[in-house]
């Protein structure tokens, strides 16, 4: 006989609540957390590392759990191939950490595993869809590939002890809403204080609310179309850009455009609603080599996401050329 007394996950019947086609999770062997700063907190949790080695060309949330736990830090400059310049030698309880730029490094990030082994950390938040290589420790951001309010993947050998609490995301979706509802531009606002609040936020398992998103996804189409669309920009643009990144078998974050002179076509592109991020101002303040001060100025992030197809890559370069 069925026990009726045992508490049920959901209620049956009542009012509908979103609905989602149930798939699974891409990274479905990996931690779920909140945010791809605190997968590298848990990794520095989890280590003991007392010193890492990070590139100057970086965003400023990636120092938050660095402060956290009082871990010391250098900075290193990359090349014009995004490339460290140099590989320094790591010293006992030393970690180096490198970014898969644009999903487009992967071939960089085998080799530094051969290089430093256990000890590289890999940033693939710009590279949702790059593989883990086995026993690094590799952590990945689905904000920056996909409409959720929070959600990370983390891939490690070394585990912390104790329970992580569950996130909830329920009060903090009103700039994914608004954007379906009314526009981008209504949203913005929302979006940016949403960031905020992902600030020093402690380690927690990512809610439920991403995760149904996130089961939710066609993967295979998303990898086709951001390929397709890559496609499309690098063919038109490549003659004008001077970035040389190969897509090879990458699938990319964005299309990395770099004119003469980045400033003038942002402000140019934005004034026809084609948004562009700014990586990163905080690399301006940080004494930083004049290559990644020019990436700051400079650099142009097309968006060539699922959303889109040929008619909105054709529409960002009718703009730009």
């Amino acid at each position: 006989m069925a026990d009726h007394t045992r508490e049920m996950k959901d209620a049956i019947g009542g009012y509908f609540g979103l609905e989602f086609r149930k798939g699974e999770h891409f990274h479905h062997e990996a931690l779920r957390l909140n945010t791809g700063r605190n997968c590298l907190e848990y990794i520095l949790r989890a280590r003991g590392y007392a010193h890492i080695w990070i590139p100057y060309y970086t965003c400023e949330v990636l120092l938050e759990p660095l402060r956290n736990l009082g871990i010391q830090y250098s900075f290193y400059p990359i090349d014009t191939h995004f490339e460290p310049v140099t590989l320094p030698e790591l010293q006992s309880n030393d970690a180096f950490l490198f970014t898969n730029y644009y999903g487009l490094k992967q071939q960089t990030v085998e080799r530094l595993a051969d290089h430093y082994g256990s000890r590289l950390i890999v940033d693939d938040a710009q590279a949702f869809f790059a593989p883990r290589i086995n026993h690094i420790d590799t952590f990945y951001t689905a904000r920056k590939f996909f409409g959720v309010p929070d959600g990370a993947y983390l891939y490690t050998d070394k585990l912390l002890k104790g329970d992580i609490p569950q996130d909830e995301s329920y009060a903090n979706m009103s700039h994914l809403l608004k954007r379906i509802d009314k526009d981008a531009e209504c949203g913005y606002a929302d979006y940016q204080l949403r960031e905020q609040q992902l600030c020093n936020q402690p380690i927690k398992r990512m809610s439920a609310i991403t995760e149904r998103i996130l089961c939710s996804i066609d993967y295979a189409y998303v990898r086709r179309q951001r390929i397709a669309n890559y496609n499309v920009l690098h063919t038109a643009l490549r003659a004008t850009n001077n970035l040389s990144l190969e897509l090879g078998d990458a699938v990319p974050m964005v299309y990395p455009y770099m004119p003469g002179d980045g400033s003038i076509l942002r402000s140019r592109l934005q004034q026809q609603r084609i948004y562009t991020a700014k990586y990163w101002d905080n690399v301006l303040q940080w004494n930083s080599p004049e290559w990644e001060q020019s990436l700051v100025n400079h650099m142009l992030p097309l968006p060539l996401d699922q959303r889109y197809d040929i008619t909105e890559m054709k529409k960002i370069i009718s703009f730009i050329l």
